[in-house]
């Protein structure tokens, strides 16, 4: 018996059919390889080809299947990121840089957390399980035997903010013994008589280089230098600075090998021991958190320019995975950025783009 036609149609329980490529190729009166180059990142497409196929997918719900096309590419387009956690903003800055620079490029993060301390090894044995193209480490160091590893299985690695152990496996670093070396100088400057210098983690190559750096450049100018160690915590850098300032000859001058844990001494410096920072001592951190030039902080520091080395990795990995590169080192520039925290010396003190940078 036919069907009232005020009644619905009656609903058959088959799933509809999801739109494929030729269903918009159709549609939209292109061939499925316009389809196709206008869901591909940087390919060749005219402006009216990419509207009439995107209208059409609009129309149809038609999603790209991108695990289908990382099977028939033998490519995932997805970069495996390992990361120390975001309780230090520093890394949060990374994160969005490299996920806006990998977006740009095609690729699409896979996010790992790693111990702050120790190997990464037990993580990256769990990263391996997965269908990466290829590897970005922050602030993690790449143990010889899975550096061997991924290179026996072709997968490109990339260090972010850590040197190489090997020179087969890529490095981005900002310029921690030249920046080190010019804290160094500018505290001199400042006319500081007793220094002291707050490490992170005693094995990361960062901490050490700019460790290195400071204190040759300061026992040079015959001066002492008190040294603690914070592991890059916040709270561990409180008993730090609670230990030099509590003790009988107390630094007028401190260097911390990260913002996070400048941060941490500066708030010891003045509310246990009510010194003026800034004018009874010196504060000065490294990397330029974007809380540093918040008024109740204005931390002196040397900057890192987080944007530039995510997009150095980024584009060593690229070239990895074309084929056109192998294990290199990159060393980034940046500037120290002279703010409240420290005194002013009497010179070198210029403005560049609204701030005070120190280039003597």
């Amino acid at each position: 018996m036919a069907s009232s036609p005020d009644r619905p149609p009656q609903k058959t329980g088959l799933p509809r059919r999801a739109p494929t490529a030729h269903d918009v190729a159709a549609l939209a009166g292109v061939s499925q390889s316009a389809v196709s180059r206008c869901f591909t990142p940087g390919a060749s497409i005219s402006d009216d080809t990419r509207r009439r196929v995107q209208a059409a997918a609009e129309q149809l719900g038609y999603r790209p299947n991108l695990i289908a096309r990382s099977l028939i590419k033998r490519r995932s387009t997805i970069i495996g990121v390992v990361i120390p956690g975001l309780q230090n903003p520093f890394y949060s800055s990374v994160l969005e840089a490299l996920s806006a620079d990998l977006a740009a490029a095609g690729y699409r993060i896979l996010l790992f957390n790693a111990p702050a301390r120790g190997t990464p090894d037990p993580v990256l044995d769990e990263v391996l399980n997965y269908r990466v193209d290829a590897l970005i480490l922050v602030s993690s160091t790449l143990s010889s035997g899975l550096a061997d590893e991924c290179q026996n299985i072709g997968l490109p690695v990339v260090q972010l903010n850590r040197t190489a152990e090997r020179s087969t496996v890529s490095s981005v670093v900002g310029d921690n013994h030249g920046g080190a070396a010019t804290v160094a100088r500018f505290l001199l400057a400042c006319e500081h008589q007793r220094f002291a210098f707050i490490a992170g983690l005693e094995t990361a190559s960062t901490s050490r280089e700019r460790e290195a750096a400071f204190l040759a450049t300061i026992e040079e100018a015959g001066k002492p230098v008190q040294r603690a160690v914070a592991h890059y915590a916040f709270d561990e850098a409180q008993t730090a600075a609670r230990m030099l300032l509590g003790s009988d000859a107390p630094p007028d001058a401190i260097f911390c090998a990260n913002d996070y844990m400048a941060l941490a001494v500066l708030g010891v410096a003045r509310a246990e021991f009510g010194l003026t920072v800034g004018r009874d001592i010196s504060i000065a951190g490294f990397d330029d958190l974007p809380m540093a030039a918040w008024p109740e902080f204005s931390l002196t520091t040397f900057r890192q320019p987080v944007r530039a080395m995510s997009a150095r990795a980024v584009a060593m990995i690229d070239a990895q995975l074309q084929g056109t590169d192998s294990g290199r080192s990159e060393v980034v520039a940046g500037d120290l950025v002279v703010r409240g925290s420290t005194r002013v010396p009497a010179y070198g003190v210029v403005e560049v783009e609204n701030e005070r940078v120190w280039r003597p």
